[in-house]
């Protein structure tokens, strides 16, 4: 294989990195990314229960520390953490930056989520622990990504419409949004996001401009993920087709059918608010009962549009293999 910018930035063999995808992911999926070539990721919440979890940022950042130390039994690959800055207020950031810094993650996901989460001084902190950035915004657009090139960003990851989990609130696929950020950047890589299960897409995103892709929906239905056979059976059953589409805070979100996902569809359609479809909705209580306890009566299960080509239920390894593309 040629050498692969995102690949020396992160030490990892093959340009994949799956998305941190909060109480779904844990130290055996996120190893298993790592051990196969790519970039694991825990993301918030990861390895928790509704017994386990916290609430306190101190108590959430040391229930971190316990998840990398896992993970870190399982892989000597490097693997990451998702960082979530606000713009004010911040109190959650603080003690899990502490956290990854003292036990030696290499890299964070940074995502932004809006107008100022592209924060200088947070930048300037992770470049001088040595840590790299894969900056991710959820509205992706040539203003915010030449901000975060500025700030320091190693890597850019560009989100189409197809994702999975919380949508972009600009309507524009992956196919569009890929290439207008490849082009938006001076000097560093670009990852695509949005619908990529399968090597066709993943060379897709390679012609469009990216050299790498950024993977969610893809893991979730693989044998290491965390989640019941009952949602990775109806992943593998189902297409881009089934999934409803419904508004809410900050934007909209997607969930194949049940009883709380055709309710919010019916109330999307009847003009209910975003707010009130955001409460009815649970945030990510909605996703931990409906996708780690299977549970589509009180919650949802949110995924990309590409999920018609996870056709059945494969390890880690022969997903990384089959989106690397050399």
């Amino acid at each position: 294989m040629k050498k692969n910018r995102i690949c020396q930035i992160l030490g990892i063999e093959k340009p994949v990195i799956q998305g941190p995808l909060s109480w779904l992911t844990d130290a055996r999926l996120v190893a298993a990314v790592s051990n196969a070539g790519g970039l694991g990721v825990l993301g918030p919440n990861a390895g928790l229960t509704a017994e386990t979890a916290v609430s306190t940022p101190e108590e959430t950042a040391e229930k971190m520390r316990e998840e990398i130390r896992k993970t870190k039994r399982l892989t000597e690959k490097p693997f990451g953490v998702n960082l979530i800055p606000a713009a004010e207020n911040d109190v959650w950031t603080p003690p899990i930056l502490q956290v990854i810094k003292e036990e030696g993650v290499r890299a964070v996901v940074y995502t932004g989520y809006g107008e100022g989460t592209v924060i200088p001084a947070l930048f300037d902190e992770l470049k001088a622990a040595g840590i790299a950035i894969i900056y991710r915004d959820i509205n992706p657009n040539p203003e915010n990504t030449r901000q975060a090139e500025q700030a320091g960003a190693d890597i850019i990851v560009a989100t189409g419409f197809d994702e999975g989990g919380t949508l972009p609130g600009t309507v524009l696929g992956t196919f569009s949004i890929v290439p207008l950020i490849a082009d938006s950047v001076v000097n560093v890589p670009v990852m695509a996001a949005g619908g990529i299960t399968d090597g066709r897409t993943a060379k897709a995103a390679h012609a469009l401009g990216a050299e790498g892709v950024f993977a969610g929906s893809v893991f979730i239905g693989t044998e290491e993920s965390r989640v019941p056979q009952s949602v990775k059976d109806k992943i593998v059953d189902a297409n881009g087709l089934d999934l409803l589409l419904f508004r809410t805070v900050p934007h909209y979100y997607r969930s194949l059918p049940g009883r709380l996902a055709n309710a919010l569809a019916t109330m999307d359609k009847a003009g209910a608010t975003d707010e009130a479809l955001a409460e009815k909705m649970g945030g990510l209580r909605g996703l931990r009962l409906g996708m780690l306890e299977g549970n589509t009566d009180e919650g949802y299960i949110s995924l990309g549009t590409g999920i018609g080509n996870i056709r059945s239920v494969k390890s880690v390894a022969e997903v990384v293999d089959e989106l690397t593309v050399g």
